[in-house]
């Protein structure tokens, strides 16, 4: 079985993004044929900083690595370095109706959240999005729940190529983690973690531990003391309980009656501790990685030799098919 995934280079990666794709990854790589991405040409849709780019490229790739990633076991790319991604996008599109991409959720929040930058990279998004997938004949994809309408356009423009050109692509399907698949921000639990939104919110990978301890003291939670699971009603805490069964490997049950009788102060004061001691060893090893520059980029041009192998074959079968 082949695996796509790809993160883009914006910001740091917080432990939403790593609990529902990185650590999925790395269960992945001992098993599958797998292949991630860091994913810049999707970056370069919303406002960022093109003297900062390089910089994050490789931010991002020692964070894969500190974070667990193999080079022997997977491929590890730069999806710019593949010039075949644009080019099946372009292909792709020209299948594609309009009013799909228009009806797409995740573009019609950010035209009504940043109406100043809405351009049509952003309407295409999905149309890349389903060339970095289908390039590589992934038969999962590990997306997390706000990608699952993303993935249903990739699966259609598969169908709607393969019906009118023959069987080309594979239909992926998704996978989901049933659990940490979506951790919500710690100021507003209605919303999910955003590397994009307010840093309170967020619990970066390689925060200092007394912004972890800060971040998880003023975290939004409920009225009353009893620490409870409760999606509906108790929202705040049902997230902090989330991330401390995913990172103790206890079960909600297990949590709730080892703080029984005890107040959220003491369940918040242990979570940071938690986390603290969780992510020593990652942000132990990207330290090292940061001052051995050589090995990260000889990682990459390693994946990116690996990647166009496999997308220019794939590019020359699609060609072909539509008469170029």
């Amino acid at each position: 079985m082949r695996v796509f995934s790809g993160i883009r280079p914006t910001g740091q990666i917080h432990i939403g993004n790593y609990l529902g794709a990185i650590t999925q990854w790395i269960s992945l790589q001992e098993k599958e044929d797998c292949i991630f991405s860091i994913v810049d040409w999707h970056a370069i849709v919303t406002p960022y900083d093109e003297k900062k780019l390089q910089e994050n490229i490789f931010d991002l790739a020692t964070t894969y690595l500190a974070c667990g990633l193999n080079p022997e076991k997977c491929i590890l790319f730069v999806q710019s370095q593949v010039k075949e991604h644009v080019e099946l996008a372009w292909l792709l599109g020209s299948i594609t109706p309009l009013g799909e991409l228009k009806r797409m959720t995740q573009f019609k929040d950010k035209s009504e959240k940043h109406p100043e930058y809405v351009n049509t990279g952003l309407l295409n998004y999905p149309i890349l999005m389903a060339a970095d997938i289908l390039l590589y004949d992934a038969n999962q994809v590990p997306i997390g729940q706000d990608q699952k309408q993303h993935l249903e356009i990739t699966r259609n423009i598969a169908e709607r190529f393969n019906k009118k050109y023959g069987k080309t692509f594979v239909i992926p399907e998704p996978m989901i983690m049933k659990e940490g698949a979506k951790i919500m921000s710690l100021q507003n639990p209605e919303k999910k973690m955003s590397k994009t939104d307010d840093t309170k919110g967020c619990i970066g990978l390689f925060d200092k531990p007394e912004e972890i301890k800060e971040k998880i003291m003023a975290a939004t939670t409920d009225s009353g003391k009893e620490i409870k699971y409760d999606v509906i009603n108790k929202k705040g805490i049902s997230n902090l309980l989330n991330i401390y069964s995913i990172f103790s490997h206890k079960t909600i049950k297990e949590i709730e009656k080892e703080f029984e009788g005890k107040g959220y102060g003491d369940f918040k004061k242990a979570l940071a501790e938690l986390l603290i001691e969780k992510l020593k060893d990652i942000r132990k090893k990207k330290s090292e990685l940061i001052k051995n520059k050589e090995y990260v980029y000889s990682v990459l041009e390693k994946g990116n030799k690996g990647a166009r192998k496999i997308a220019s074959a794939k590019m020359e079968k699609v060609k072909k098919l539509m008469g170029l």
